[in-house]
This record gives structure tokens, sequence and C-alpha cells, in this order.
């Protein structure tokens, strides 16, 4: 991101300046921009950053087991609460340790920053001891890149991530910091502002009346409307003006699974979320609709499947913050730049003001109640086993729809979203774009950090949850109260639904247990590994469950106690996430059985 520096407005201190190393540096820098937690895992060229914590005491620095944990916990803390995530790790393979979540950020556009120690300035490009080319390594999957010369640049530098991080389209910001520059004591200057060449860093662009009013006449027009909601609305605060506009324009919202929770899948106007694995009618609607209004949101290739043949009758009006995605995925006839929280608020005032009248939709509305009725979201209620679907339903209801879910990678990440109704935003984590396994539960730890008070609960299957088991110790040692309902098939059960739909069912490495003697509700004995054993050892409390008459106790269990607990639902691997778009393919090739 290329920028132009104006002089700084200088801060006036709270205490007179006083000479300081840089590492303190940097801990007045992140209290300066309200940061009360970071997710840091210590080592060499980081050990000055550390004892700077430690010496002010002033921010909970929490120990992850593994860098990749915390980066995850950052994220998840950050979409839970929409400020900015921190994590910190060493330089070389800490740092690198950080990449997939940087990216999953990036995907996201979730705010956070990644603060890494590097070896020192002078052995830089020398393939020093732990050395990597981190602030190079990350340029394709961050928003800006800060390595970090001079200790004079450290308020500057962090006064500006944090501005980048939050500001317009949100995003990571790595910060790269050597361990000479975090010794060198000098006395710093806090910029109170910083300005860039870019002036939507530092408000985002605002839609004019004139570029939204063709929208209403387009409204007036239309006789099969659809909103197509993305994360964009979350990232925006934008969800009770989207209520205004829907129900002011009596149209109906379809959201993308960035955008659960941005319109309440309660309401009757909602369509719940659309794409590969979404409602049949959701995709139905934006198929056959002749107005589709997208409202901060990408055109994934998850949602369009073949772009050519996406809503193609449709006139299709992109409303985004950031002008790049206008035609990137999909040609559209009216792209508009623009916060969205704004361009909703303005296109509230624009109908009131114009003392609009919806158009005649009740044959839409009609077909659209139809289709609902008929292919809902549905599983085998009079399977002898527990179902997948059937627990995460019991979860929704015990919770009266109350809690944050998080969830991995896979079915089960489906299946959260298909049968836990989400009425509020930032109630669904998880990782959407990059899809990285091991997300869940070290992000159920970040989101339980923002909000104590609610329950959080993450949604994991037996592969995902194994990848950041050691977060347990972390849950376990820092008393943050995560719990985790793996729905456990002994299979990595997406790709196996892959092999069966695609593959002639071959088993090619998607086992996670014995080969020859696989687990499963009727063979509980080979089940592997035994999850409550593990979460025994690390001083968790845990259960299996595996009839459906002790399931609903179970997660009453689970929910009530007052620390982690990790609750292993075992479930058969035979089910298939069902609505299915092949990738690649239209709304007419969807698979429902």
């Amino acid at each position: 991101m290329k920028k132009t520096r104006k002089p700084a407005t200088v801060a006036k201190p709270s205490a007179a300046p006083r000479e300081m190393k840089g590492a303190d540096c940097v801990v007045e820098c992140l209290l300066r921009e309200a940061v009360d937690v970071i997710f840091a895992y210590p080592g060499g060229s980081s050990l000055e950053l550390h004892q700077a914590l430690a010496r002010s005491g002033k921010i909970r620095t929490i120990l992850p087991r593994h860098e990749q944990g915390g980066s995850f916990a950052a994220n998840g803390y950050a979409r839970a609460c929409g400020k900015v995530g921190v994590c910190m790790a060493t330089s070389g393979p800490g740092a690198t340790n950080l990449v997939s979540a940087i990216a999953d950020a990036y995907m996201d556009s979730i705010p956070m920053v990644a603060i890494t120690g590097q070896v020192f300035s002078k052995y830089i490009g020398k393939m020093a001891f732990q050395e990597t080319d981190f602030y190079g390594m990350t340029l394709p999957v961050v928003k800006h890149s800060f390595l970090v010369i001079d200790v004079h640049d450290l308020p500057r530098v962090f006064k500006e991530a944090f501005q980048i991080a939050r500001s317009g389209r949100p995003g990571p910001v790595v910060i790269d910091i050597p361990k000479d520059v975090q010794q060198a004591r000098f006395t710093p200057e806090f910029p109170a502002t910083v300005s860039f060449r870019n002036p939507w860093i530092e408000s985002a662009p605002r839609a004019t009346d004139e570029a939204l009013r063709p929208v209403i006449d387009l409204l007036a027009q239309a006789r099969q409307p659809v909103l197509y909601v993305g994360g964009g609305v979350v990232s925006a605060e934008a969800s009770a003006a989207l209520k205004k506009f829907a129900e002011k324009a009596n149209v109906p919202v379809a959201t993308t699974l960035m955008g659960l929770g941005a319109f309440p899948e309660t309401h009757p106007l909602s369509l719940q979320w659309f794409g590969m694995h979404g409602a049949a009618y959701g995709n139905w609607a934006v198929d056959q609709s002749d107005l589709l209004i997208v409202l901060g949101a990408r055109f994934d290739d998850r949602i369009t499947g073949d772009t050519s043949k996406f809503a193609a009758h449709a006139a299709i009006v992109h409303i985004d913050v950031d002008p790049s995605e206008h035609n990137k995925n999909k040609r559209v006839h009216h792209a508009i730049v623009s916060d969205v929280k704004h361009a909703l608020d303005r296109l509230n005032a624009l109908l009131t003001a114009s003392k609009f009248t919806p158009p005649d939709t009740k044959a839409w509305h009609a077909q659209l109640s139809a289709w609902k009725k008929e292919f809902p979201f549905t599983y085998d209620r009079a399977a002898s086993h527990i179902q997948p679907q059937e627990a995460v339903q019991a979860l929704y209801e015990l919770t009266q729809g109350d809690a944050i879910v998080v969830t991995g990678v896979g079915q089960h990440q489906m299946w959260a979203a298909q049968f836990y109704r989400f009425d509020e935003p930032r109630r669904f984590i998880s990782s959407l774009g990059l899809g990285a396994m091991g997300f869940g539960y070290p992000a159920a730890l970040g989101a339980k950090v923002a909000y104590p008070g609610k329950q959080v609960i993450d949604i994991d299957g037996d592969g995902s949850f194994t990848m950041n088991i050691q977060e347990l110790a972390t849950a376990k040692i820092e008393k943050i109260a995560a719990k985790a309902m793996i729905l456990n098939n002994q299979h990595l059960g997406m790709v196996v639904q892959w092999e069966d739909r695609f593959y002639g069912s071959l088993r090619g490495n998607t086992i996670l247990g014995d080969v020859n003697d696989i687990g499963s509700p009727d063979n509980p004995g080979a089940l592997y590994p035994d999850f409550a054993k593990i979460a025994e050892g690390f001083g968790v409390a845990g259960r299996r469950v595996l009839k459906k008459s002790e399931l609903r106790a179970a997660i009453q269990e689970m929910l009530d106690h007052d620390g982690p607990y990790v609750l292993d639902v075992v479930v058969p691997y035979t089910n298939h996430v069902l609505p299915m778009i092949p990738a690649g393919k239209t709304v007419k090739d969807m698979l429902l059985k």
C-alpha cells in the first residue's frame, strides 16, 4: 500500500516524555490503541517484547501452546467483538506459524495485527539462525507489512498499522521488529493522527444520493427482488440498517456464510444462506431474481458456481467499500463504491422521502414460502444413531439460539450453519474464505476472551479439532471456558463426501482411525482417539456420548459446566451435507439427495 506521509500531529503525552526501550514503546503503542489482550508465544527474537509486557502488566498476555493457535485466537477475538485482534511470535518458525491465520484474516477481511520479532538488523539477509523474510513472505496475504529498521518509527508504524487494519475493508497487518530495534533506547513521540495518500484509509468512501437513487427506481420496477448480503454488512455494523431496508422495501434476504446473522434468520423475509451447501430456496431465489442487490459481498465461487449463469436474468447492483471487487468475478450493472452502512442509511432515507410503495411481489413471496416449506434443511430423524444435524439442532434449542458458535472446517461447519439459526451478527465464527482446519477451538478461545459472559461453543470435527488440540492447555491454564462439541465420524467427512459423489468411494487417506477396524456407533471399542481421556490429561472435563437418548443431557452437562469442556458426539460417517451444488456447476445441477 503506497502512501505519502504528512507531518504527524503529536499527541500531548499523559506524562512527560521519557526515554525507553523500543520494546517498551511497543507496549505503550498497544495501550494507546486500547489493546487489552494479546496472544503471544515467546522466543529469542521476541524476548524483549515479552519482558516489556511483563514489566507493564497492563495488557493481558495469553500464552497459546502453538503460534497458530494464538493467531487463530486473535482472529476469533476480532470476529467476535470487531476490535483489532493482536498476536505475536518470534522470528523464523514462530513467525511462519502465523501465516495460516494471517491468510485467513485476509480472505475474510478480519482486522488483525501480527507482531513478530526479527533477528538483529545486521544479520537480515544473511540466513542467520531463525531468520525468515517475514515481510516479503506475507505481502500477498496482508493489507500491509512493516519492517521497522529505525526505532524512532515505532510510534508512527503502530498508529498506521491499526488504522489500516480496521479501516475500510478490514484486514491483517504485519509488523516485523528486529531485536536491536526492540533494545534501542530513545524518547518516543506518539502521533495523534497519521495521514495516507489513499483517503479511504482515514474515512470510508460514501456514495452520493445521486448514485443511490437508481436503486430505488429499480426496486419500484422489480417483481422478484433479492438482497444478497455478505460479511461486509457485519464489518460495517450495518445489520440494523439492513433490517430496516429489507422491511421497508419488502425484499427477501439471502446471506453468505460470512453474512450469517447480519439479518435475523428467523425473520419471515430470511432465505437463510445460499451457495454450494446453502438453502435450496435461497439458491433458487437468487437464480430467478430480476433484481439482485449485493451488499458487502464478493461473488465467491462457492456462492456463484458458474459465474456466467449466476443470476443470469437479474439486474445486479453491487455496493461495496472495496472498488477492486467490482466486476472482478461477475460483471454487474450498477457498481457503487461506498461504506455499506452509509449506503443503507441513505437508501432508507430515500425510501422515506420518496414515499416508496413496494411493488406487487405477492406471487414472488408465495413462491418463496412454498419452496421453504417443501425443501427445508432436513435429516433422517428416524435413524437409530445420533445424526450430526440432530446434535446441532439440540444445541440450538438448549442454548435458545443465544450462543457464539465457532467451527472448524468440514461437514460439521456446514451443518452448524444449517441447523443453528443466527439472529444476530458475530455469532457464527468460521474460517470461510481460506477454509483452515484447526481454526475452531483456538478461535473459540479468542471469542470467549472477548465475551467471557457468553456461551461459546466450538462445533468441530474430529479431524479439524485434532489439529490444534494442544490449546486445551491454554483453556485450562488461562481459565477460558470455551466448550467443544466434536461431531466424531472417524473420517475426513467432507473429503469422504466428495469421494463418494465423484470418485467411486475410493478412500484416499481419509480414514482417521485404523482402516482395518474403523470406530463407529456400532463399533465403539475401535474409536480413536479417546477425546475425553485427552481432555482429562489436560485437566479439562470431557465426555463421550453414543446414544440418542443421552444426547440432550450430555449437551446440557457441557453447557452447565463452569470451565472448558469437550463433548465427543459419535456419529455415522455416511451422512452427506445436502443440498450440494458441485463445484463450477449451476443451481440446475443442485443435488438434493
